[in-house]
């Protein structure tokens, strides 16, 4: 893994074969142009859609990593590939860093949960087409379950917004966006700061 690319991104370099060769990573396997084998998170997308297309199901517009659709003109289904991830390097720079939220014993059971890499680049990159996300979804519910009192109830506003304000005209502006932006101002402000009588303009602490 190369992080040496947009934040929150890496590039996966092969560094010897596998014993098991499975045909969607071979055939998403491509050259960097400088004699490395990369993984490329579109061609493992595009082999992906191959293998498990089904007909009763009709595909809507990609949403980051998500990939959404109808099952039989009833069922929303919202599928999301992803692979396991060992990065400590990352949880460790995480760990080290000044907070004043959450707890020592959080921050310790959030490093003890798994990683996961998501098929999609930074948005703009030239080489988004190589890169892919790094997600610590398990890390991240176990941060919002720990959220004070008015912390959630900004986090619940906030997505309330994105739903039904936001999201019609902005569709950038996603729920991954606004979860972090809500952990970063908790882990950076006092939790003095978030109270019943700062609830909206912690709510739009976002500027």
């Amino acid at each position: 893994m190369d992080t040496r690319v947009y934040q929150g991104n890496c590039v996966l370099l092969q560094e010897r074969p596998g014993i098991e060769r499975y045909d969607i990573i071979v055939n998403s396997q491509c050259d960097n142009g400088y004699g490395d084998i990369l993984l490329s998170s579109n061609l493992f997308l595009d082999e992906l859609s191959a293998s498990v297309t089904h007909s009763a199901t009709v595909n809507h517009e990609p949403t980051g990593p998500s990939r959404p659709g109808t099952l039989g003109g009833v069922f929303h289904v919202d599928r999301v590939a992803a692979l396991r991830c060992h990065c400590p390097s990352i949880l460790q720079r995480w760990t080290a860093r000044p907070r004043h939220w959450p707890s020592q014993v959080i921050v310790q059971k959030v490093v003890s949960l798994e990683a996961y890499l998501t098929p999609v680049g930074f948005k703009g990159s030239e080489f988004k087409h190589m890169e892919w996300r790094i997600c610590f979804n398990t890390g991240e519910a176990e941060l919002v379950n720990n959220l004070y009192g008015t912390q959630a109830q900004v986090y619940v506003m906030l997505k309330i917004i994105i739903k039904d304000v936001l999201r019609p005209c902005k569709k950038e502006v996603t729920s991954y966006v606004i979860t972090n932006i809500v952990l970063w101002q908790a882990e950076c402000n006092p939790q003095g700061s978030f109270n019943t009588r700062s609830f909206f303009s912690a709510g739009f602490m976002i500027d």
